[in-house]
């Protein structure tokens, strides 16, 4: 089945930067469209950006001109390079894959932007 494993997440300072790296196993990457998501304490898991099979891309508001979203179809990863970071990033963030009705979730890796 598949499996995602995020990694990347750690303490930052407002300003700073990150990349979160999702791995994905046991199905065909490349068919999947990709998606991460942040969750706050309190708060709804929300979309954050998104990159189909083809390499379209699409943004949450709040991270536009800040994070990017990016695939590499032969190390079966998306990436999600964050830039500019703000104490309101702080969050868990999901990696999430989804081919038709079908949507698997990474465990999350928590991102703190604090100083």
């Amino acid at each position: 089945q598949v499996q995602l494993v995020e990694s990347g997440g750690g303490l930052v300072q407002p300003g700073g930067s990150l990349r979160l790296s999702c791995a994905f196993s046991g199905s065909i990457f490349g068919t999947y469209e990709m998606g991460w998501f942040r969750q706050a304490p309190g708060n709804q898991r929300d979309l954050v950006a998104h990159i189909t099979t083809g390499g379209t891309t699409n943004y949450a508001d709040s991270v536009k001109g800040r994070f990017t979203i990016s695939r590499d179809n032969v190390k079966n990863t998306v990436y999600l390079q964050m830039n500019s970071l703000k104490s309101e990033d702080t969050a868990v963030y999901y990696c999430r894959a989804q081919r038709g009705i079908f949507y698997a979730w990474g465990q999350g890796t928590q991102v703190t932007v604090s100083s």
